[in-house]
């Protein structure tokens, strides 16, 4: 053996000591205490101010020239009170640009999402980063039961998992679809499940007047507070998605009344596929997104000035070939980012997401999530929806995706913490100390930071391809199925007020027996 094949040798034995010593104590379990990632940089803008406001220029005369489709008698007198212009025998209304401009002007630029846990409390806007689980899907899936309709266990498991793991800020609706819940009272328990099994903020579904009453009813017993104290502290988040192309439909414009009205947060997110619900083109499919995003913000504001909203895009664009939607394309990611740049110019906090379009966890899955982190954490999110376990665009959550997406969130936020240049971090004395063509791992500065000096992956395996193989050759698959089963096995339900569980309990009791919401099935 030459000298520099010994030289490597031995390095090679040392950086696998350091990794190994340095992953001690460090498994699933370790993680970073509850904090929100801030932004120290600057959100990058693709295109130039001019851009921004020819795309801001070409929403105002969509409003003021083919206008919005209100599909609710209330919401549409509401807005002709306002002074929009509603055209006689139809849902359509119009908008003159000054009005639009006037009543976006009282949305908060930045506010406070309160919840049961004060210490969970979440800043919006600024250069804040909130981190919410998937929302909405379907089905689920892990590696033991595969694919199916979502339950309620799944529904619970996801909910311990997002309590669980505190890189996850907050629930952003139900991870999955409990369809063995009949959906007259499902809200109810859902609801009432989101309020008990964590203490983070969560997220109610407009459909409907009643579910969205019911909903703030639970979010006020969770917390222990009065009707006064919940209409000036929002407590409550409520996602608006626009029926893209030009229309709200009355269960979002009952939600924005009665959430608004109480000074509840709105996420108005219009979902613009490209080349499907939207223009083919990128420049196309954004002015038509702000269009909308601006006319449901507005609509908040003539409810109730200065209520919280926030600027939601989710623009990207269809398969052509198949029409399937595709996420965490490089147009997704240039609609993120020019995305922020138009909450910005509103001076509103701006909501996006992580996506991808693979049906299994792959590397697709990872790389289409990368892209789309990328661009909503580049592009200057602040509401990033999401966040972990979304797969197949959408129609499913997946335990294991969880897991990868816990350890890229958990990289991001190790990504955004400033980067401390001091006398301690330039480390001068260690130079001196190990001098020319020695090593830093005895170093007295190497021994004293080792255990916390780098990031510690929950999935990536950075022993040598033979101590992997001895392993049984884990796959990230593998690593993650066994993750989440462990993290749901030393899951502890958050205490909680014992009054304010007997009434939350009484209250959905109440409801339950007085038959929920009426459904046509």
């Amino acid at each position: 053996m030459t000298d520099t094949s010994e030289r490597q040798g031995a390095g090679a034995e040392r950086r696998g000591r350091a990794r190994r010593t340095s992953r001690e104590g460090q498994g699933a379990s370790h993680q970073a205490p509850f904090r929100q990632p801030r932004r120290p940089f600057k959100p990058v803008e693709i295109v130039g101010a001019e851009a921004i406001e020819a795309i801001h220029e070409a929403a105002l005369t969509i409003l003021e020239e083919i206008g919005m489709d209100f599909l609710d008698a209330d919401a549409r007198q509401l807005a002709k009170s306002a002074g929009a212009q509603v055209e006689v025998g139809t849902n359509r209304v119009r908008f003159d640009r000054g009005l639009i401009q006037e009543k976006i002007k009282t949305a908060p630029a930045e506010f406070t999402l309160h919840a049961r846990n004060p210490a969970h409390d979440l800043s919006f806007g600024g250069d804040n980063v909130i981190f919410a689980q998937v929302a909405s899907a379907p089905n689920c899936s892990d590696m033991d039961k595969g694919r199916r309709p979502g339950s309620h266990e799944d529904f619970r498991n996801l909910v311990k998992l997002a309590q669980s793991f505190n890189i996850i800020h907050m629930t952003g609706g139900y991870p999955v679809e409990p369809v063995d819940l009949h959906a007259s009272i499902r809200h109810l328990d859902c609801l009432g499940d989101l309020a008990k099994l964590t203490d983070k903020a969560f997220h109610c579904y407009s459909l409907g007047r009643q579910r969205n009453r019911d909903a703030l009813e639970i979010a006020r017993l969770a917390r222990g507070i009065s009707a006064e104290q919940l209409d000036k502290e929002p407590s409550l988040i409520s996602v608006i998605n626009s029926s893209s192309p030009l229309r709200l439909d009355s269960p979002m414009l009952q939600g924005i009344m009665e959430m608004s009205a109480r000074g509840q947060v709105i996420i108005m997110t219009p979902f613009t596929l490209a080349g499907a619900m939207a223009p083919v083109t990128v420049a196309g499919a954004l002015a038509q997104q702000n269009a909308e995003a601006l006319c449901g913000i507005a609509f908040t504001q003539i409810v109730k000035p200065g209520a919280p909203v926030v600027y939601g895009g989710f623009t990207s664009n269809v398969d052509m070939k198949s029409g399937a939607p595709a996420f965490g394309t490089p147009e997704y990611m240039k609609s993120a980012m020019i995305g922020g740049q138009l909450a910005r110019r509103y001076r509103l906090p701006y909501r996006t997401s992580n996506t991808c379009a693979a049906n299994t966890v792959d590397a697709q899955a990872a790389y289409e999530s990368v892209f789309s982190l990328w661009g909503a954490v580049m592009g200057g999110g602040n509401f990033i929806l999401h966040s972990a376990g979304w797969m197949e665009g959408g129609l499913t959550a997946s335990f294991e995706k969880t897991i990868v997406d816990v350890d890229l969130l958990q990289m991001i936020a190790n990504f955004l913490e400033p980067l401390e240049v001091s006398q301690e971090t330039l480390a001068l004395d260690a130079m001196r100390e190990v001098g020319p063509g020695g090593h830093y791992f005895g170093a007295a500065h190497t021994q004293a930071r080792f255990k916390t000096a780098f990031y510690a992956p929950l999935i990536s395996d950075w022993r040598n391809f033979e101590s992997w193989r001895e392993a049984g050759s884990p796959t990230a698959m593998e690593k993650a199925n066994r993750l989440w089963k462990e993290t749901l096995a030393r899951y502890e339900r958050p205490a909680m007020d014992q009054a304010a569980e007997a009434a939350l309990d009484e209250f959905v009791a109440r409801r339950k027996s007085e038959g929920g919401v009426k459904t046509d099935f």
